[in-house]
């Protein structure tokens, strides 16, 4: 088993498969963003490789993020053969639901079930001030097609102070009438745009306060690892869960690996790349060992992680969601 320098198992990766998006959402990237060479990512062929590896080391549980995945030339060949391979018990799917509809049947042939959409407004307009772009019809097919196909889907919403708190009510009442898990994420300062992040607002307290003026809500026991606070609205089909992703209430658990599109691993998403892993593979170095010893010197949480990163904080899409 993969083990940090504090005694936590690592079991889960996150695995960027491109940089690439069709969206521009203010809170994860630049409008004018500059994407890598396809020659700088990783190859089909070294994701499974490494993912093999990694999973004769114990990792059970694979999460494709972006960017946007399904821009990914040949994703859905991809995730077959990382569907094969012994040990990968879970693969999961955080997308933007842009291109997720036309995919949905193939998952659910591949026995993928579990989608996380990012969706931070219920309102067209404001979608597009967001996200800049006009997209907001073909997002809300995606979603109703997940959930007519029986997915199992989380939403993923970035709560932005003076943008969509106001949203808060609204976004829990899609619990009521469909098995949804609705998730509030604090904002974090990985906007790839330079500027000083000063703080949020609106912390999981405050969102969780807000959501009870309205609602009574019943604690959920909460998963080993997870980083939601979890919740159900009485008499709703769904649930809601509230993530301190700025707050980092969670680090103490946390079993995750992130695994950028071009190979660079972070121990912590506050931390600094750690190495790369892509550069080992192609040059026909051991991967484990490396791994293994970046672990080992892993920071005990995030503000230790973001105390020590030494260079500027990159764009979301970047680092891989």
């Amino acid at each position: 088993m993969l083990t940090d320098a504090h005694h936590r198992i690592i079991d889960y990766v996150r695995l960027s498969v491109t940089d690439r998006c069709n969206l521009r959402c203010t809170y994860c990237m630049p409008e004018q963003m500059r994407f890598v060479k396809s020659s700088a990512l990783l190859t089909d062929e070294e994701i499974v490789t490494l993912l093999q590896t990694l999973a004769r080391a114990g990792i059970s549980k694979v999460r494709i993020t972006g960017g946007e995945p399904f821009l990914r030339p040949g994703l859905m060949q991809l995730l077959a053969e990382i569907k094969a391979i012994p040990g990968i018990r879970e693969i999961a799917i955080t997308t933007n639901g842009v291109l997720t509809h036309q995919h949905i049947p193939g998952l659910q042939a591949l026995g993928i079930t579990h989608i996380n959409l990012s969706l931070d407004t219920l309102q067209p307009q404001r979608f597009r001030q967001i996200t800049r772009r006009d997209q907001f019809a073909t997002v809300m097919q995606s979603l109703e097609s997940l959930l007519a196909h029986q997915m199992k889907v989380k939403i993923n919403v970035v709560v932005m102070d003076n943008v969509n708190t106001d949203e808060l009510v609204s976004f829990a009442a899609l619990t009521r009438d469909q098995p949804i898990s609705v998730r509030f994420i604090e904002e974090m300062p990985f906007n790839g745009q330079g500027h000083t992040f000063s703080g949020i607002n609106w912390n999981y307290e405050k969102i969780l306060n807000t959501l009870r003026e309205q609602h009574t809500l019943h604690k959920l026991p909460d998963a080993p690892h997870a980083t939601a606070l979890q919740y159900c609205i009485p008499g709703h089909q769904g649930n809601i869960g509230v993530i301190p992703a700025y707050s980092r209430t969670f680090c103490g658990t946390c079993n995750r690996l992130r695994i950028s599109a071009t190979g660079s691993i972070k121990t912590c998403l506050y931390g600094n790349d750690v190495l790369n892993v892509k550069d080992l593979i192609r040059s026909g170095e051991a991967i484990l060992p490396a791994i293994r010893q970046a672990l080992h010197q892993r920071a005990v949480n995030g503000f230790e992680a973001e105390r020590l990163h030494t260079s500027a904080l990159e764009s979301m899409s970047v680092i891989g969601g």
